[in-house]
């Protein structure tokens, strides 16, 4: 086998496993976010969340582990994406891999706000039978730090996306409307969770805005992971 081939085998490799995880990740993140936490978690009232929680322990835990498994993935595909564009700009490709891994990092601490209100949980049915209500506003505080700490994440993560939109717009072999999609995605979350964080009285603005971008925010690191998994990896990037 030649160095050529060899090149071209590692790229698929990582282009394979990059797609395959985003696609999981996407799953997840449905499932997890999309699904489980906006329908136990009410905002602004902390008792029917708790409530909620209650009576769906197994669900809210589902949750958890599908946050775990998306962390996880997060790391891989760290990995993935340098193997993959180190080729067309190694620095850049370094510096992307490090701004997810960081994102990641901050994952996890919002995470683990989560454990904390599965701890709460089980410590409701035992400690606080009497009055378990009177645990809702710290389970609350815990679900919004959650929210909070993952949202600024998010704006790591958007640099991470922007940096590989610039990255692929370097080479013909990405095609230019992937490209396009990664770097408008990067800059959406860039705005977006700015907005959440440091500017919470334009929450209306700020919803408005996220409903019109959610379109690039998804369509980006999305179709980039298909095509990877469809057509990435197949003939070297080097011919930029």
């Amino acid at each position: 086998m030649n160095a050529l081939q060899q090149d071209t085998n590692q790229l698929r490799q990582s282009a394979v496993i990059a797609g395959i995880s985003l696609l999981i990740m996407t799953l997840a993140a449905f499932f997890s976010y999309g699904y489980i936490h906006s329908s136990l978690i009410i905002s602004g009232d902390s008792i029917a969340t708790l409530e909620n929680l209650q009576a769906s322990a197994g669900l809210f835990r589902a949750e958890i582990l599908g946050w775990l498994i998306i962390l996880i993935l997060d790391i891989v595909v760290s990995w993935a994406f340098y193997i993959y564009l180190k080729p067309i700009q190694q620095g850049y490709s370094l510096l992307a891999a490090w701004l997810r891994l960081i994102y990641t990092a901050i994952l996890a601490i919002a995470i683990a706000n989560l454990v904390q209100v599965g701890t709460l949980i089980n410590q409701s049915e035992q400690l606080f039978a009497s009055s378990p209500t009177a645990l809702a506003p710290q389970i609350m505080i815990a679900v919004q730090t959650f929210e909070s700490v993952w949202s600024l994440g998010l704006i790591i993560f958007g640099l991470h996306l922007l940096a590989i939109g610039l990255i692929a717009l370097k080479t013909k072999k990405i095609p230019k409307v992937i490209s396009i999609l990664l770097t408008l995605a990067g800059i959406s979350y860039i705005l977006v969770h700015l907005l959440h964080g440091f500017f919470p009285k334009l929450d209306t603005i700020t919803s408005i805005l996220e409903m019109i971008l959610s379109i690039p925010m998804i369509a980006g690191e999305l179709g980039f992971g298909i095509w990877l998994l469809i057509r990435g990896g197949r003939a070297p990037l080097t011919d930029a």
